[in-house]
């Protein structure tokens, strides 16, 4: 069904999918992908989630009801430390950034998107558009720069090692699918 499959990919994604990347992936017009979310949003209208939109983007979120009971897990979100998870996308972020969703799954070898979530609620990464893709790249903000007192990443310790053994780790990964 249709609407299902729609369903699993924008929880999937959990950022926002354009209609046409929508009508890539399933391979479906882009009127029946309107007429199926419409039907999604039909269904949701007495549940906590709703389908947020902006006329081509289109994502999961929770409903405007229940907005001041997201709010305050929101903040005992943000008063709990970040975590191991959070520190090691965070690292990545800063010694490798701007860095796509998918090379930071790739570097930590599991899905990242509730980490990098909590990261941007914190105001330590921003994401900003890859040119020419579909997708988002993260890099740290200039109030975790501030934070951890340097003006620029390169003044990071061991900056440059970092970077090599980064760079070395994602070219073993290469090398080893053409060897494949």
């Amino acid at each position: 069904m249709l609407e299902q499959k729609i369903e699993s990919i924008l929880l999937f994604k959990n950022e926002p999918v354009t209609l046409a990347e929508l009508s890539k992936i399933l391979n479906v017009p882009r009127e029946n992908l309107q007429f199926a979310i419409s039907n999604l949003q039909k269904k949701y209208e007495n549940s906590g989630i709703v389908i947020i939109t902006d006329g081509e983007n289109y994502s999961l979120g929770t409903h405007p009801d229940n907005s001041e009971l997201i709010e305050e897990i929101q903040k005992e979100e943000l008063n709990r430390d970040i975590g191991r998870a959070g520190l090691e996308t965070l690292a990545i972020i800063l010694y490798r950034g701007p860095v796509s969703r998918r090379e930071i799954d790739y570097i930590r070898g599991v899905n990242s998107s509730f980490i990098l979530r909590s990261l941007l609620i914190r105001g330590l990464v921003e994401r900003t558009d890859i040119p020419g893709e579909r997708s988002y790249s993260y890099k740290p903000t200039l109030k975790l720069l501030e934070h951890l007192g340097v003006s620029r990443r390169e003044d990071l310790p061991e900056y440059g090692a970092a970077e090599k053994k980064v760079e070395e780790f994602i070219q073993s990964g290469i090398d080893g699918e053409k060897d494949d």
